[in-house]
């Protein structure tokens, strides 16, 4: 009875080392509580040094085991691979990888500059790459989980505004997944995406406060009947990382709703 009611507490990330980037504010600091909370040792980094401070402070206030480095930019293939070594001998070896950070640039397709095209391409597609090529190394070891975060805007084109080099770094981000999925497979390394609708975190919180007619039309027709939160794509995140998902590999799940089923 002793030993059941001890495997009923055990978190469902309980001894595995999560490596996740971003984790000053939003979706980010979400994921590092929650990894946390579900017995992962989680190794943060951010840009932000006070971002990053305060996800450490929260996360052991829970109780939880993390620590980060500030600032860190993923950007930069040196840079990031330096941190995920560090981690990796620290930790004699990582199980996940959470591809959380990135930064966006929009504008229509004559209106966006070729210098916040090339931008948004290193800040949401290169250095997804950057941190998964530094990472094999360290999964090949004794198999793994590389968690990709996408976007809708990966899938379809988005009506309420223009995401012309958003949407095509979130689409490289989904198909590097499933590349990522085949060439892992033998190693015991599982690839996969989520993919998130609008999600409100303090960086969005003024357009659900006062949303402009076309992003309000788009919410409107959303089934579920309200916009998505940090929780409900890092939810997905958790279990997509954990033992329990043993046999998925591949997949991009969206989480929005159920907007995007009506197109």
């Amino acid at each position: 009875m002793e030993a059941l009611e001890e495997e009923e507490t055990m978190g469902r990330l309980q001894g595995k080392v999560a490596l996740i980037t971003g984790i000053g504010a939003g979706m980010g600091r979400e994921a590092a509580r929650r990894f946390a909370a579900e017995g992962a040792t989680v190794v943060g980094c951010d840009l932000n040094v006070e971002g990053l401070e305060e996800t450490l402070r929260l996360v052991r206030e829970a109780g939880g085991e993390i620590s980060g480095s500030a600032p860190v930019d993923v950007g930069d293939a040196r840079a990031v691979e330096a941190w995920i070594d560090a981690a990796g001998a620290e930790h004699d070896g990582i199980d996940v990888l959470y591809n959380n950070a990135s930064i966006q640039r929009f504008g229509a397709i004559d209106e966006i500059g070729v210098e916040d095209w090339e931008f948004a391409i290193d800040m949401e597609l290169n250095l997804v790459f950057y941190a998964v090529r530094a990472a094999w190394k360290h999964l090949k070891r004794r198999g793994g989980v590389i968690v990709n975060i996408g976007s809708i805007a990966g899938t379809r084109g988005v009506e309420f505004m223009p995401q012309n080099a958003h949407g095509a770094a979130k689409a490289g981000v989904i198909n590097l997944t499933q590349q990522l999925a085949v060439e892992g497979g033998p190693h015991g390394i599982r690839a996969v995406c989520v993919s998130p609708g609008f999600i409100e975190t303090p960086a969005t919180r003024f357009l659900v406060e006062d949303p402009p007619a076309p992003l309000k039309a788009t919410w409107d027709r959303i089934p579920l009947r309200r916009v998505g939160r940090p929780d409900d794509v890092v939810s997905a995140a958790v279990f997509l990382a954990s033992d329990e998902a043993s046999w998925i590999t591949g997949v991009n799940l969206v989480v929005d709703g159920g907007g995007s089923v009506l197109g």
